[in-house]
Formats: structure tokens, C-alpha cells, sequence
């Protein structure tokens, strides 16, 4: 299909739009009943290699919301897995590595990402895409800090402290594995570009821990050099409590700027001029009275009018106890506003 007629798309280049478009980070997952019905005693990352699952989990959200963009359910240590990385993800804690890397042996040992090893990945993107029509299909990676954070503390880390002792005090250890990973990442996107998807996220989700001069010496060149790579399609990056650290991401390649709950959007245009923006209603936002969700998506949509281009979204992922029949209605809200 002429992805012309896909509203996000369109959003994404700052082109004249219908209405904002609008999807939800983690919108396919434990927030519905379905997919909690689907997924009973499948592990995440089972569920991530069968097309059949990532077809069907991808798609609930857009029949029960109708949303302008599904996102490809995976998750981002699929392709470190599949690149022969020993790990798991554990349910209430998140992925866990048997292997943590600290040195440079540790990092010599990562293989590279053989596109065949992700072939799952691809199978479900020609599926969707069969399936969706006008709405727009995101693929998605981890950006290169946010899965060495992972690697390094071998698992979730509240601070990231041997993430950052790492990065500064044996930054030839940190730089050969972010350009490792950056490779993975590459790779992986390629596969979902090359399969037909219409956009890609990249997610730097632990940036946000990491002071701008951090940032832009050890963290920049590396998703820079993921999301350069992938010119053809629309780029978002996002990354979380990044308000200091904007204008720098906007400079690594992306044609949007994914802004959390903390940053107005009309501030967040400010400091990445030229670029679309996405977000960014609180999640918490969606437990209080209708009044106050309508309330607060209305002032978000005035914000993001500052930017050439806004693609509604939440300022992070929807949370598991939310109702899904309060996203349902605020699509209709965001559609019709």
C-alpha cells in the first residue's frame, strides 16, 4: 500500500494530517485480557519467536483500540539472544544475564547477529503487514547504552553503577562493546526494514541516567550510528527522563523525538527544532476521572501542535492494571479532538 495514506507516517515528515495520529507503547500486553488469555504459561521470549504470537499480540490492540500504528511485539533482548547471548527473562524482574560482561574477553565473545537467527522476526512483519491496511506497522530495537546497561549489570539496574564505572573509567572495554551492539541493532532493524516495516523505535530506555557530556562522548556516536543506517523509513527515538538530553538525541538521526510525561511537548519542540515529537500524557494519568483524562490529552495535543509533526502517545508505556476501555476512548478522543 501507498504508505502516503498512513496518517503516522505523515505525522513523522510533518506533513498535513486527518487528525493526530495516536498508538501506546506497550500497547499489546498485560493491559488486555486477551493477550493475557493467549500468553498463559508461554515464556516472553517463546512468545517473541513465534510468528503466529507476534502476529495475533501485535493485532489486539488495533482491533480493540484503533489505533494509527501497531508495534511489532518483541522485546529488546531478542536479537542478543538470538545472537547467542546466555539469558532469560524473568518474570516481576526482567532479563536476566547468566554472563555478565566486563572485560574485554567478555565482549570479544559476542557474536555477531546472522539476520537468519532473526528470520521469526521477519515472517511476522510480511504477516502483519498483510493484515493491517492504513494502519502503520512500527519495528523496534534496544539502542546500544540501554542493552549494554542490561549486559553489564546483568540485569536491571536502579543507578547503572558498573554500567557507568565501566563507560568511564575503560571506555576502550565500554566503545568496542557499544559498536558490538550497535551492530546487533543494525542488524535487527535491517531485518524488520527489509520485511516492510513502515517506521522504527529505537529505545534508549536508560539514557536518562547519564549527565549530556556522558551522553554525547559515550552514547551518541553509537545510536548514531544505528539510525543513520536507516534512511528509508521514519526513525523515533525515546528514551526516558531525558529532558536534558533532547537536543542531543535529536542529533543522532531521528525524525521524531519520543518525549516522556516530565517534559511539555511545546518545551520539548524548543529544543529539537525541525523534528515531530511524540508523547506524552502521563500513564498514571489513565486511572483518574474521564474528565481529567480528556483534560490532560487536550493540553498534550495543544503542546505538540508546536512541533512540525505530533504523533499522540503516552510519556512511557501503558501500565497493566490500566482499563483498556479508557485507551479505547481516548483514541476517539484523539481522533475526533
Amino acid at each position: 500500500m501507498d504508505d502516503t495514506t498512513k496518517v503516522l507516517l505523515r505525522a513523522a515528515r510533518g506533513e498535513a494530517v486527518p487528525h493526530t495520529p495516536v498508538w501506546f507503547m506497550r500497547q499489546a500486553g498485560r493491559s488486555l485480557p486477551e493477550y493475557r488469555e493467549l500468553r498463559a504459561g508461554i515464556g516472553m521470549l517463546e512468545s517473541c519467536r513465534r510468528p503466529d504470537l507476534v502476529t495475533e499480540i501485535t493485532l489486539q490492540p488495533v482491533r480493540r483500540h484503533g489505533v494509527d500504528a501497531a508495534i511489532l511485539f518483541s522485546d529488546i533482548v531478542v536479537p542478543l539472544q538470538a545472537a547467542g547471548v546466555d539469558l532469560d527473562i524473568v518474570a516481576g524482574t526482567g532479563p536476566v544475564v547468566a554472563h555478565p560482561v566486563r572485560t574485554m574477553a567478555d565482549v570479544e565473545a559476542i557474536r555477531p547477529l546472522e539476520p537468519e537467527a532473526v528470520e521469526f522476526v521477519a515472517e511476522a512483519v510480511r504477516g502483519l503487514q498483510r493484515e493491517l491496511g492504513q494502519t502503520a506497522l512500527i519495528g523496534f530495537a534496544g539502542a546500544p547504552f540501554t542493552l549494554a546497561s542490561y549486559l553489564v549489570e546483568g540485569g536491571p539496574s536502579k543507578h547503572h553503577v558498573l554500567t557507568k564505572a565501566l563507560m568511564l573509567g575503560a571506555p576502550d572495554v565500554w566503545h568496542a562493546l557499544c559498536t558490538r551492539l550497535a551492530d546487533i541493532t543494525r542488524t535487527f532493524l535491517r531485518v524488520q526494514v527489509d520485511a516492510g516495516v513502515d517506521a522504527i523505535q529505537l529505545f534508549d530506555s536508560w539514557a536518562g541516567a547519564l549527565s549530556e557530556a556522558d551522553y554525547r562522548r559515550s552514547v551518541l556516536p553509537h545510536s548514531a550510528s544505528v539510525l543513520r543506517s536507516l534512511p528509508e523509513v521514519p526513525r523515533i527515538h525515546f528514551g526516558v527522563g531525558t529532558a536534558e538530553l533532547l537536543a542531543a538525541m535529536s542529533e543522532a538521526g531521528a525524525d521524531v523525538v519520543g518525549v516522556d510525561w516530565r517534559t511539555p511537548l511545546d518545551v520539548a519542540a524548543g529544543r529539537v527544532p525541525g523534528k515531530a515529537v511524540q508523547g506524552n500524557l502521563d500513564p498514571a494519568v489513565l486511572f483518574a476521572p474521564w474528565e481529567v483524562v480528556e483534560q490532560e490529552a487536550r493540553r498534550v495535543l495543544a503542546e505538540g501542535a508546536k512541533a512540525p509533526g505530533h504523533i499522540f502517545n503516552l510519556g512511557h508505556g501503558v501500565l497493566p492494571e490500566t482499563d483498556p476501555d479508557v485507551l479505547t476512548r481516548l483514541v476517539e478522543l484523539i481522533h475526533t479532538a
